[in-house]
């Protein structure tokens, strides 16, 4: 079957993947390939760095990330976009070797010929987002609803930082009703009530 992709320049950033035939929801596009390495292997080299933006790592799993800077295809040159029209689906082998696991692209809607194929990074990165950071992983891809970053938002801190205000809140409101309920009982005692 011939390939429904083709990869060239792109105006969001260095090379693209495009279609050249029409893709329908749902269809499985490419796997991303590459080499399968453990994550303290990617840490202890030069296939990734936070500091240049730059990467072809793709984490599998616990164990391991495929580097596709190795044994590498085209899925590799798939650009970020904050509105993507593909997704990237963890298939785990049925195995016990978590190397065996695979991502591919598969389409979120239906993609016209000449269209770029992209897909959510879902960079996450457990130092603070700051200015520099947020630029060297600044994302181009022009969507009416760009974040201006690759980098997720770090929702686990929000999520903790609301719940801890709303148990303030409900602190301050028992404590508000327990001084409410008091002065009641107070009233009742001396019957002013």
């Amino acid at each position: 079957m011939p390939s429904k992709i083709v990869a060239r320049r792109s105006a969001i950033h260095g090379n693209g993947v495009f279609a050249v035939a029409p893709i329908a929801k749902g269809e499985r596009i490419i796997e991303y390939k590459g080499r399968r390495r453990t994550h303290e292997e990617v840490d202890a080299g030069d296939s990734g760095d936070v500091d240049t933006g730059h990467t072809f790592l793709f984490t599998l799993n616990d164990e391991y990330v495929i580097d596709a800077n190795f044994n590498n295809n085209d899925a590799r040159w798939i650009n970020h976009s904050c509105s993507p029209n593909c997704e990237a689906v963890l298939e785990e082998d049925d195995g016990d070797d978590r190397r065996k696991d695979k991502v591919f692209i598969e389409a979120v809607r239906d993609i016209a010929p000449g269209e770029e194929l992209s897909y959510n990074y879902g960079i996450t990165l457990e130092e603070k987002h700051t200015k520099e950071l947020k630029k060297i992983w600044e994302c181009r891809c022009g969507s009416a609803n760009c974040t201006g970053t690759m980098l997720q938002p770090k929702s686990d801190k929000k999520k903790k930082k609301a719940a801890k205000k709303a148990e303030k809140a409900g602190k301050k409101e028992k404590k508000g009703k327990k001084a409410k309920d008091k002065a009641g009982k107070d009233k009742k005692k001396s019957g002013k009530e």
